[in-house]
């Protein structure tokens, strides 16, 4: 038999139950919301927004394996340029950019032009510490993590502060030898 290809994030875009964007990105801002209400803190907020994210993002990877068919990336570079291109496309319908690479090949930077997490949203000026997209930090971090490769994943630019892109950081700190029992 032979091998099955991978699917470009298009084409798994298309196959997959989708709900209303417009719901999404609401429900996600009244999640936001609901965090700033109960823990006040700004700082706060962005750490529970990472470990939500982080907690969808180890349990993310599954589908995303199940439904890509992606084989074994070989290194990080690789591996960047499909989460920005297949996953960024299967999940939010939107493709990034893989940019900045540094000479070790261990740091990136991860481009959205476009979010549909940020239709709708101004920042007040009591939140301008917020990373209202943090979630998606988290769950870069934690699909990775699944995937034998520990990460740092910070915010660099942001278009709710001003910025022209959206432009996530994300650093490569060790990649964890698989073991077989």
């Amino acid at each position: 038999m032979a091998p099955v290809a991978p699917k470009s994030g298009d084409a798994i875009f298309a196959s997959v139950d989708r709900v209303n964007a417009e719901l999404f990105t609401l429900t996600y801002g009244a999640i936001v919301r609901q965090l700033l209400t109960d823990l006040e803190e700004v700082d706060e907020v962005n750490k529970q927004l990472d470990q939500m994210g982080y907690n969808i993002g180890i349990r993310l990877v599954d589908e995303f394996l199940a439904k890509s068919n992606v084989s074994r990336c070989v290194d990080f570079r690789e591996t960047a340029e499909v989460i920005a291109k297949v996953g960024f496309k299967m999940f939010l319908g939107v493709t990034a950019s893989v940019t900045n690479w540094d000479s070790e090949g261990t740091t990136c930077s991860i481009i959205l032009e476009d979010n549909p997490l940020v239709d709708f949203v101004e920042l007040p000026d009591n939140c301008q510490g917020l990373y209202y997209c943090n979630i998606l930090s988290g769950i870069i971090r934690g699909a990775l993590e699944m995937v034998s490769m520990k990460t740092e994943v910070t915010w660099l630019r942001d278009m709710l502060r001003g910025d022209d892109v959206f432009e996530m950081q994300v650093k490569l700190l060790k990649a964890v030898p698989e073991e077989y029992p």
